[in-house]
């Protein structure tokens, strides 16, 4: 059987600190669907087919990554893929209280996907889209945090929401 699991989240925008996630994961599983989850209770700055190919951009190098969108229950989008892991990072003790109850709700609703927590490294232990999108909407370098694609499509987004004020 092959090992399939599904790495979801808002990705607004991706960082390094999903990156480490998900090239780690893609070392233990034979294919991950990396998933953008249209989350209607955040204002997302990038639309979501933006984010997307901002992924694709970026994961280009990984061949056992699949880059998709999805809108409902992630179970539901793991079963039609055929996953039977779910793989999640973890920055600081104080995401795993929520993850645990989002890991257990999924259970109840499918107890055959596995969830999996990845610590990601120590250097992106702070780092989060929305401290990437602060920094950047006010021009501070954020070369470290994100890939050179995520750093322009910022740049760009920016520029042209100071020009429409």
């Amino acid at each position: 059987m092959a090992s399939i699991a599904v790495c979801p989240g808002s990705f607004d925008p991706i960082t390094y600190g999903h990156l480490d996630i998900i090239t780690r994961g893609a070392k233990v599983f034979e294919q991950i669907y990396v998933v953008v989850l249209n989350n209607s209770s955040k204002n997302s700055l990038f639309s979501v087919e933006e984010r997307v190919e901002l992924i694709r951009e970026v994961t280009k190098d990984l061949p056992n990554v699949v880059v998709d969108s999805f809108q409902g229950l992630l179970v539901e989008y793991a079963k039609s893929v055929n996953a039977k892991a779910i793989i999640r990072g973890l920055r600081a003790v104080s995401d795993f209280e929520y993850e645990m109850q989002i890991t257990s709700m999924n259970r109840v609703l499918e107890e055959d996907i596995e969830t999996f927590f990845i610590m990601t490294n120590n250097q992106y232990s702070f780092l989060s889209s929305s401290i990437v999108k602060e920094v950047a909407k006010y021009g501070g370098d954020i070369s470290e945090l994100v890939p050179r694609p995520v750093k322009e499509s910022l740049k760009e987004k920016f520029t042209k929401l100071h020009n429409q004020e």
